[in-house]
């Protein structure tokens, strides 16, 4: 029974990467739907220690990248890079325009939110 589990959870992944990278490891990793489509997960691993049970354990963040979207992450990513090496940044495509000035409007807005302020008109 626990071999079929087993066989059962991994059924999805298709294929593996990992990146050691100083004090964290990347887990690149194809899987695939019920459906069959694929998809990316992106783990970030670090090895930290617990001082109160004194032993070490692994922080994990994880990310999942769908095949529609490969396209723009690898895009944004490039130009991520890219800047970094250069300083130089590509200039940006319409979409990404929008994106930013959501972003700048999220910066901008208040940030100590009273519960009073959520009331309407009308309450006052």
């Amino acid at each position: 029974m626990e071999v079929l589990e087993n066989k059962e959870r991994d059924r999805g992944e298709i294929f593996s990467r990992a990146v050691r990278a100083g004090k964290r490891t990347y887990f690149f990793d194809v899987k695939a739907t019920v459906g069959e489509e694929q998809y990316l997960t992106i783990t970030e691993s670090k090895r930290r220690f617990n001082n109160e049970q004194g032993k070490f354990f692994y922080e994990k963040h994880k990310l999942f990248l769908y095949k529609e979207d490969f396209e723009k992450f690898q895009k944004g990513l490039s130009d991520v890079f890219e800047f970094i090496r250069t300083g130089n940044a590509p200039a940006l495509t319409e979409d990404e325009m929008d994106v930013t000035q959501d972003i700048d409007n999220l910066k901008m807005a208040p940030k100590n939110i009273e519960f009073e302020d959520l009331s309407s008109e009308t309450d006052k």
